[in-house]
């Protein structure tokens, strides 16, 4: 089998990959980088093809789906730290 052959990951895997390609995709990614990445969360959740049996009984971990591109969302602009200083400031002279 030549290397980078999907032929071992079962139908629901593809599926998967398939739904996050087309999301990545959607979100402006060229192709070739959105199947590369669509497999890779696929292994990480799954622990890669399970046709022949690696990683079977195990639980499927969906953290790498989950919070995908959702990190810049959870950070702070710097803007927010800047207003939160003023403001800080400002109650310590009033004090």
């Amino acid at each position: 089998m030549p290397r980078g052959s999907k032929e071992k990951y079962t139908d629901k895997q593809k599926r998967k990959a398939r739904h996050i390609e087309e999301g990545i995709k959607k979100r402006g990614g060229s192709g070739r980088t959105a199947a590369r990445i669509a497999y890779a969360t696929v292994n990480k959740e799954s622990g890669g093809g399970n046709k022949s049996g690696s990683g079977r009984g195990r639980k499927e971990n969906h953290e790498s789906s989950r919070k995908g591109g959702k990190n810049s969302s959870k950070r702070r602009s710097k803007a927010s730290y800047v207003r939160a200083g003023r403001k800080a400031a400002k109650t310590r002279k009033a004090s």
